[in-house]
């Protein structure tokens, strides 16, 4: 299939930029997250990713968040064969392959039906493969997922987008319906969701963020059963040598200014 038109805007549109700097990552030398469907997705799409601004460094950003995310879900899984995961807002993200979960694991990717339908069109289904097209904050769709395994959440580049409240009841929904597991989640500071309103590519899909995440409790506080795990490091040095000099300058101040750190990351939580 060549020259699948897109039609997405808002906060819609940001899959595309996520895809697309997955897909960039992937073409570089000694890639750390080697994302061959990302790449073949972008290659079938007919879309003009130029205007939405994504260079190498974001595209270095997003597969170092890809692949912590990867390598947290692998060791849920093996640590709890015949467990679920739950990819809340995934977008064209293409975790399922990237990880590859043995059998007895089910996978459920939620989103927007406009987008489960692209999904269904540049991805191929797999055994225990699931597609739940649906917002993320309608109530109706977790009566698919069952309630009795152990549960992987994953939630990553979704938070900002969603309105506090929103975003509170989503989490108290999941943590009532599902009997064990984990959650992982980005977290913006308002600080760190000013910088997202200028950056070049959010500017140009036009879509808007809401909610920030100062402090890790205040989840525990607003959904009582979720526990407080680990707050993630998004860089490492090793990380900052692949990319160009601003970049690098910034990795360096955000190891060392506490406000910057806490502009995004991800945080982990057992429930």
């Amino acid at each position: 299939m060549a020259g699948e038109k897109v039609n997405l805007t808002g906060a819609r549109e940001t899959l595309l930029m996520t895809l697309y700097g997955k897909a960039l990552e992937s073409r570089l030398p000694n890639s750390l997250l080697d994302d061959h469907f990302a790449d073949e997705a972008v290659r079938k799409i007919d879309y003009d990713f130029s205007r939405l601004k994504v260079d190498d460094n974001l595209g270095i950003g997003l597969a170092i968040r890809a692949k912590t995310l990867d390598v947290r879900v692998e060791d849920f899984l093996a640590r709890n064969p015949g467990a679920i995961v739950l990819h809340l807002g995934c977008g064209l993200d293409t975790r399922i392959f990237r990880v590859d979960p043995p059998a007895g694991v089910d996978w459920f990717d939620v989103d927007y039906p406009e987008v489960i339908e692209l999904r269904r069109k540049l991805y191929p289904s797999r055994d225990h493969y699931h597609l739940i097209a649906s917002s993320v904050i309608e109530p109706g769709w977790l009566a698919e997922v069952p309630r009795n395994r152990p549960a992987m959440v994953v939630a990553e580049g979704l938070t900002p987008y969603l309105p506090a409240d929103e975003g509170l009841r989503l989490l108290s929904r999941l943590v009532s319906h599902l009997a064990s597991g984990e959650l992982m989640l980005d977290a913006y500071s308002s600080f760190g969701l000013k910088l997202l309103r200028l950056h070049p590519s959010l500017r140009a899909t036009g879509a808007e963020v809401h909610w920030s995440i100062e402090d890790p409790h205040e989840l525990e506080r607003a959904v009582p059963k979720l526990r407080f795990v680990e707050d993630i490091s998004a860089y490492k040095p090793e990380h900052a040598a692949r990319m160009g000099w601003s970049a690098k300058l910034f990795v360096r101040l955000w190891r060392h200014i506490p406000a910057l750190r806490k502009i995004g990351r991800l945080l982990r939580y057992r429930f």
